[in-house]
């Protein structure tokens, strides 16, 4: 039974998730992270273990830990340079109308014995999320050359709304044997789901763009499966120290049939590799300091982090580099380095007060603007606060907030070279992006 509404809540979770900010990775997994910026390698205080590090669950008692959180991401769009065209300038601005998602999280931990345990952690990935509203071009203008349908058109010369909409949902089962009294390891075989839908690409829906035209617009939701594994170590070194780390392989995800003609290798869309270490310390008992370093690998998923210029090779005749090829343009993702530090603060037996600051390497470069209208990722510092109240032996409220600060980055237009050098090669896009958040959990010990 319990497995089945943990399972029902992830379900619902995915249907609103878009939490992004380290990427399109969540900036934490479970409330008490998320208050203290996400820091977790070397945390035990949830069961939330299967998504940050399997081997902290059998330090985590049993509990259940159930939570929602209401995030608010806020994108924008624009592209300069071209005004003196006039009715064939394609300038233009957008804001994206989603801005307001409500993200449940669970999480659940039995304790088999004093030293094994066996959990599970239902969490999700988003962020890929935007929906811009349609006309900001003019019919009978430059898109035309693009898109044979006639207009108004987006910003990508597309017709209607333009946006697209990943959720990902990771269903993490996790054992963890405590093997010494003071050092525990973990696995959590990760089951993934994910959804996708993209809107308002018809320029890029053809045979000189794509391997598989029909195949890359409006095509409504499409979902794959898949699976990976994570594992992990937790080590208290004194009682003031303790360290962590945890590996989390790719995602080997089902193609999206549906938009085999967006994403490289015929709607190839895994989830990166990742790895976390951290440290924390207790420099008083009242007070618990951590460090977290996460490095994510999007380069390694062609779709995502393939060169979006790859595409002007397909327009010279290398199929391989077409939306949807083998060597497919994608998002020119970079890897990224995040590091966070974060803190509790234990003011007495009732309320646990956090902090946390985390930063975050950008993995959008200028030259990969123009597909990034789609996914402006490109955050990278964010603050929290976040606190907990327990009454009784058994019962806890926790509450985190989170802002991302305002980040912009700006680069050529890629129109500029795909019209043959029509525009100048001072016509440039910039794409904006900042959150905040704010969520509640209720945690139960059994």
């Amino acid at each position: 039974m319990k497995s089945r509404v943990l399972v029902g809540v992830g379900l619902l979770a995915l249907s609103f998730s878009a939490a992004a900010t380290d990427g399109y990775f969540s900036h934490g997994y479970g409330m008490k992270a998320k208050g203290r910026a996400g820091v977790s390698m070397a945390m035990t205080d949830d069961a939330f273990g299967g998504a940050n590090n399997p081997a902290t669950m059998v330090w985590a008692g049993r509990r259940l830990d159930v939570g929602i959180e209401w995030f608010s991401p806020q994108r924008s769009a624009e592209r300069t340079g071209t005004s003196a065209f006039g009715p064939f300038s394609i300038d233009g601005q957008a804001d994206s109308d989603s801005t307001n998602f409500f993200v449940p999280e669970i999480a659940y931990n039995h304790m088999l014995s004093p030293t094994l345990s066996l959990g599970v952690s239902v969490y999700g990935n988003g962020g890929m999320n935007t929906d811009y509203p349609s006309g900001q071009l003019p019919a009978g203008g430059a898109c035309a050359g693009f898109n044979p349908i006639p207009g108004p058109y987006n910003l990508l010369c597309g017709n209607g709304k333009l946006g697209v909409n990943l959720s990902q949902l990771l269903i993490a089962p996790t054992l963890a044997w405590k093997f010494h009294p003071d050092h525990s390891v973990g696995i959590a075989p990760l089951i993934g789901y994910q959804r996708f839908s993209a809107e308002g690409l018809q320029a890029f829906d053809n045979p000189f763009a794509s391997t598989s035209p029909g195949s890359v617009t409006n095509r409504g939701t499409d979902s794959a499966w898949g699976f990976g594994v994570r594992i992990g170590y937790y080590g208290q070194i004194t009682p003031q120290i303790g360290v962590g780390a945890a590996y989390s392989t790719k995602v080997s995800m089902q193609d999206f049939d549906k938009y085999k003609g967006l994403f490289a290798d015929q709607g190839g869309f895994d989830m990166p590799e990742n790895f976390g270490l951290g440290v924390s310390f207790k420099p008083v008992p009242q007070l618990t300091v951590g460090v977290d370093y996460k490095r994510i690998n999007y380069r390694k998923v062609d779709s995502v982090g393939n060169p979006s210029n790859l595409i002007l090779n397909c327009f010279g005749g290398s199929a391989a580099n077409c939306l949807g090829g083998g060597a497919g343009a994608g998002f020119g993702w970079h890897d990224v380095n995040v590091w966070k530090v974060g803190a509790d603060w234990r003011v007495n037996q009732a309320w646990t007060v956090r902090i946390g600051y985390g930063h975050t390497d950008n993995p959008i470069r200028a030259s990969d603007v123009t597909f990034n209208i789609l996914a402006p990722g490109v955050v990278q510092d964010h603050f929290t606060l976040g606190a907990t109240y327990a009454w009784g032996v058994n019962h806890e409220i926790t509450a985190a907030y989170m802002h991302a600060f305002s980040n912009d980055v700006t680069g050529q237009s890629l129109f500029v070279p795909i019209s043959g050098g029509m525009f100048p090669a001072t016509t440039t896009e910039k794409i904006k992006m900042y959150e905040n958040s704010l969520g509640v959990a209720y945690s139960y010990k059994f």
